[in-house]
This record gives structure tokens, C-alpha cells and sequence, in this order.
């Protein structure tokens, strides 16, 4: 599933391209995704514009001229393809496949403009919805979800408040989205190994110098992604077509029995099973 780094490059991709701009019509060619489409939901798009295009977690959040907000999913598969009038054809290099048939585009936005938004899900676990704005943080989908790790509110301080008693593993509180909201396996990972702590130690004892380094590597590893443009696996790309490159500075994601890259550390990357999720890490340098 993209993770956060993979949903705010969407963002970016998509805002020059859907901010300001009229909605003139939607096709939705069939009924539902993960959950059905709204309520007339064509009918209801058709004629809005797109004040802004924000993220919450790792939802995207349209905001409509008449007070709803379009919020959108990915899921495991979802992607953007934006065709420019000029063009005819989807800008950026692929450079690996990414799902093209007819068949998986399943929403289309023809904006003012000419340009063309049309989401494509083979998987379809993605999921799309219109919410009042007023209501939005209310509503369930957003009800519990916990801090932006990369807005100012996360520090040392509110993680050890976060954490505080907890018996659970750290990598478990990490990816808990009622703590922390969009955190992800990959990045859970790569942050862990930058803070040399043990994705198996107890979350509640971490101490707050330890709890200060893991919040400046969460958001290390968060910002050096979206600057690379997402990890890119398996099927993310990004809304022009471009797709990134962070994966290549995986530390050990998906780097098993490679050396630990810590300079100093003779230890080596080793992989293991947490609630039913791979944690790649190195036993000798994180404690």
C-alpha cells in the first residue's frame, strides 16, 4: 500500500492540475470500488470547482467550491494518470509497468482547462468520498487518526507521551494510525534503523533523548522520500508518470543478510515477522 511519502507525491503531482480548476464531468464506469460510490456522485462533482488539494494521512482531500470534500484512497494499486490537451498522452518516463487497460481506469474528471484525471485500480481497494468539510475530522474514516508526523506537533515530547506505558513493540506503535497517522512498514523500518532502536523492543521504554532522535528520523526519512518522489513499489507511480527513486537509499528495507550500512557497524541486515508484517533491521546496532 503507498505509504504517506507515496500519497503526498500524488498531492504535489496532482495540484497544478486540479486546483482552481471546474470539474465538468465525471464518468464513474462502475458502481463501487472498495465501498460504493457516493450518492449521485457524478451529478454531485459535475459543475465544482477544487478550491485546494490537500492529505490527510494518507488520504487525499479535495475541497469542492460548495463545501463537500472529495476524499480519495488508493489503496493497494491506485494511481492518477493526468492527459494534458496538448499531449494526448500521459507525461513522465515509466520505467516500470504500470497498469494501462482500459478496464482499471475506473473514474474519469474532465476538468476546465482540457486536461483529464482518470484513476486506475486493478486491485481495486481504493475508495473514494464525499464529506462536508465542516464534519470532516468528525467523520469516522478520520474520527481517531492520530498526528501528521510532519507537522509541527510531533517532537520527542508528545512520542514519549504517545508511548508512555505501552507494552507493545515499537515497531507496533509506529504503524499504529491512532498514534501516528501515515506512518507505513517501509518507513517504519528506515526510521527505526536511523534511530539505532530495536523494532522489538517495549515501545514504553524508550527514553526521551532516544524518543528525540526518533522523531528527527521520522521526519528525515519522510522529507528525503518526497524529495526522491515515494519508494515506487511494485505498483505506485507517480500522477505525471514519473517514479521515484528513495528505494535505491533503502538502509535496510528489503536488504536482508546485506552489510548494515551504520558507519562503524560490522553487523548485518536481518529480517523477521511482526504481526504478519516483514521488519528488516540490524540486530547489533539497534538497541
Amino acid at each position: 500500500m503507498p505509504e504517506l511519502p507515496e500519497v503526498e507525491t500524488v498531492r504535489r503531482g496532482l495540484a497544478p492540475v486540479m486546483e482552481g480548476r471546474r470539474i465538468e464531468r465525471v464518468e464513474a464506469r462502475r458502481p463501487d470500488l472498495r465501498f460504493p460510490f457516493p450518492e449521485r456522485f457524478a451529478e454531485r462533482l459535475s459543475g465544482r470547482t477544487v478550491v485546494s488539494l490537500g492529505r490527510r494521512a494518507k488520504y487525499l482531500l479535495a475541497d469542492l467550491d460548495d463545501g463537500e470534500t472529495l476524499v480519495m484512497h488508493l489503496g493497494m494499486s491506485g494511481s492518477f494518470r493526468v492527459l494534458p490537451p496538448e499531449s494526448g498522452a500521459a507525461p513522465g518516463a515509466f520505467h516500470h509497468p504500470r497498469s494501462k487497460a482500459v478496464a482499471h481506469d475506473h473514474v474519469a474528471f474532465e476538468l476546465s482547462g482540457g486536461a483529464t484525471v482518470t484513476y486506475n485500480d486493478p486491485r481495486r481497494f481504493g475508495f473514494m468520498a464525499l464529506i462536508p468539510r465542516e464534519t470532516l475530522m468528525a467523520h469516522p474514516l478520520f474520527r481517531h487518526v492520530g498526528v501528521e508526523p510532519l507537522g509541527n506537533e510531533l517532537d520527542g515530547a508528545l512520542i514519549a507521551k504517545l508511548f508512555a506505558g505501552k507494552q507493545t513493540s515499537l515497531k507496533a506503535a509506529l504503524l499504529d494510525q491512532r498514534l501516528i497517522a501515515g506512518l507505513g512498514n517501509i518507513y517504519v523500518c528506515e526510521a527505526l534503523h536511523r534511530a539505532r532502536l530495536s523494532p522489538l523492543r517495549l515501545a514504553g521504554t524508550l527514553k526521551p533523548r532516544q524518543a528525540d532522535e526518533l522523531a528527527r528520523s521520522i521526519r528525515q526519512v519522510l522529507e528525503d522520500a518526497i524529495a526522491a518522489g515515494g519508494s515506487t513499489l511494485r505498483d505506485f507511480a507517480h500522477a505525471d508518470g514519473e517514479l521515484g527513486y528513495f528505494q535505491h537509499s533503502f538502509r535496510v528495507y528489503d536488504r536482508e543478510d546485506e552489510p548494515c550500512p551504520t558507519p562503524g557497524c560490522r553487523g548485518v541486515v536481518k529480517r523477521i515477522v511482526q504481526t504478519g508484517r516483514s521488519t528488516f533491521f540490524c540486530p547489533a546496532c539497534q538497541k
